[in-house]
């Protein structure tokens, strides 16, 4: 007879799989349970003894360190725990600067759990998350298990290579090593970096996705941002941007004025242009209208949220969200039918931008959402904040900027756009280029320092 397995093992059995074979994915194996070795007895992580209602955030991005610091803030009977697999952080925001040398890597990167953790009194465990049992609220990691009173996933994004028609997983690979969409990794950034510093002219095509991708300005600025260096560098070079859109999604006038009086020879802009397939070994792409041959290229594609979000069963059904976010609600941010567990950040179905200051605004509402919960109570909704700054001219470093909140439904529970006192700054000047640096000052102040 067929020994049944209930969901507790299933996801242990599942946990055991990937230690076995994944080697530090944040993913959960999801093979066959007949054909998977008995189930070992759990062992928990090495933590101390929890002082008060345990929080355990998993993810050390924007949304995750804001969570963590200012939910300890919030509530300081909170014992919080952030669960990161990576050891050392560097951010994916400001990244395009260096790119053109504007910013040093010691900018982005440095930055460590361990201070961010020890200034804002919580504990960094660095571990890769392996499974859920939300029955008993326990958390299965590569370095044990973690009892919880309240979850907070903040895992950010994933890339779907599928939506822009490469359908081979070897294929995808090869695009992920070869052409990084630099939104997901820090490792892409150092490719990406090394790609333009050796860049020697031709063709260097941007891709610019469907849907709702991290960071709407960003491939527009970095695009300015590798036109800027064929420019001082007097190559003869061109980028293509390839956008599935039928405009930019974003501050248009700013950068359409960029490419125009900056970059005219070299910015050639190709909107309505959705990528239906790449070739990465004759670097070739594949759209509804033409073939592109390129020299180099960052191809960003279309975008879901972290592959953890389904594989530990919390996604959404697709006619609530196509890029398989979060099943949550969207006044809290709590998973539909559990109020233990919560997602902020990308993975979130919101329309929110997937950008930094959205989710470390987003995620001070959600540590007050945690704290008054943890108290029997609720809170007023709050929009998060999109205050965004795309530099444009690298000499001198000009920069132009959006600053945008959102209106809220509450009969629908639905987000219906973006309020009245947004604003867009779409003249690039020096001050908001030096407003850019600031900008990101201020939010590694905000994840890091007490």
């Amino acid at each position: 007879m067929t020994q049944q397995l209930d969901r507790r093992n299933f996801l242990k059995l599942s946990g055991a799989a990937l230690a076995a074979g994944s080697g530090g994915a944040a993913t959960v194996a999801m093979g066959q349970a007949s054909a998977a070795p008995a189930v070992q007895a759990s062992r928990m992580a090495d933590l101390p003894k929890a002082k008060g209602p345990r929080l355990v955030v998993v993810g050390g991005g924007t949304s995750g360190l804001t969570v963590a610091k200012y939910a300890k803030k919030e509530n300081p009977d909170f014992d919080v725990v952030l669960v990161e697999r990576r050891d050392m952080y560097s951010s994916c925001f400001s990244s395009n600067l260096w790119y053109a040398g504007l910013i040093n890597l010691e900018f982005l990167a440095n930055h460590s759990f361990l201070d961010a953790a020890v200034n804002n009194h919580y504990i960094y465990f660095n571990a890769t998350v392996t499974g859920l049992d939300r029955d008993s609220k326990t958390l299965l990691t590569s370095q044990g298990d973690i009892r919880y009173d309240f979850l907070v996933l903040a895992p950010g994004i994933s890339y779907d290579y599928e939506k822009i028609g490469v359908d081979d997983v070897g294929v995808q690979t090869d695009l992920r090593l070869r052409y990084p969409g630099g939104f997901v990794s820090p490792t892409e950034h150092i490719t990406i970096h090394r790609k333009v510093r050796e860049f020697e002219g031709g063709t260097f095509i941007q891709t610019v996705p469907s849907g709702n991708y991290r960071c709407l300005p960003a491939p527009y600025e970095r695009a300015c941002m590798i036109a800027a260096m064929i420019k001082k560098n007097k190559l003869k070079g061109k980028v293509i941007i390839l956008d599935a859109n039928p405009e930019i999604t974003i501050k248009a006038e700013g950068f359409h004025s960029a490419f125009d009086e900056l970059y005219k020879d070299i910015i050639e802009y190709v909107p309505q242009m959705a990528v239906k397939g790449v070739d990465p070994y004759k670097r070739k792409i594949e759209t509804d209208f033409d073939t592109y041959d390129f020299d180099d290229a960052a191809i960003y594609p279309n975008v879901r949220a972290s592959t953890l979000i389904e594989h530990l069963g919390l996604m959404a059904p697709s006619t609530k969200s196509n890029q398989k976010e979060a099943n949550i609600d969207t006044r809290f941010y709590q998973y539909v039918d559990d109020p233990h567990v919560y997602v902020s950040g990308d993975s979130r179905p919101h329309p929110y931008s997937k950008s930094a200051n959205t989710s470390n605004t987003e995620a001070h509402y959600v540590a007050k959402v945690l704290a008054a919960r943890a108290a029997g109570k609720e809170i007023s909704w709050q929009s998060p904040e999109t205050i965004c700054y795309s530099v444009v001219n690298a000499d001198p470093m000009q920069a132009i900027s959006v600053d945008a909140h959102y209106v809220y439904d509450p009969e629908k529970d639905v987000i219906t756009g973006f309020s009245d006192d947004t604003k867009v700054y779409l003249d690039r000047d020096e001050a908001k280029g030096q407003g850019a640096l600031e900008w990101a000052h201020g939010l590694y102040r905000d994840m890091f320092k007490a």
